[in-house]
């Protein structure tokens, strides 16, 4: 089993900047890519940003490419997203996730992942 907890959600005005964390442990060697969705009420999940499990192969959504940026740290497995340049429409429940498959494609699609975070809250105020 793997255990993910989010951390860096909250409130921020628009044009502000927020670094979401997501710490990992448990049996993190048999995780793959790691990856970021969102949740709006009233909304159904979405794919935000994924990265390779050494980083060499990342994707982000169109809605957050050029402001978002996903990165992680395997020495603290630990999964970063930087968020700039944030818009009200980012606000959501950000969610980590971790798939285990051996596949050198991006995950894109929820259920294709494995392990799930509680979410952490990030709201932006207009």
């Amino acid at each position: 089993q793997v255990q993910l907890v989010e951390s860096g959600g909250g409130l921020v005005q628009a044009g502000g900047s927020l670094r979401l964390s997501c710490a990992a442990s448990g049996r993190t060697f048999s995780t793959n890519f790691m990856g970021w969705f969102r949740q709006a009420p009233g909304k159904e999940r979405e794919f935000v940003a994924a990265i390779s499990k050494f980083g060499g192969k990342a994707s982000h959504a169109d809605s957050v490419k050029g402001r978002f940026t996903i990165s992680r740290d395997n020495a603290k497995n630990t999964v970063y997203l930087q968020m700039n340049s944030l818009k009200p429409e980012d606000t959501a429940v950000y969610y980590c996730a971790a798939d285990k498959s051996l596949s050198g494609q991006v995950p894109v699609v929820a259920r294709m992942y494995d392990y799930w975070g509680q979410g952490t809250q990030v709201t932006v105020s207009s």
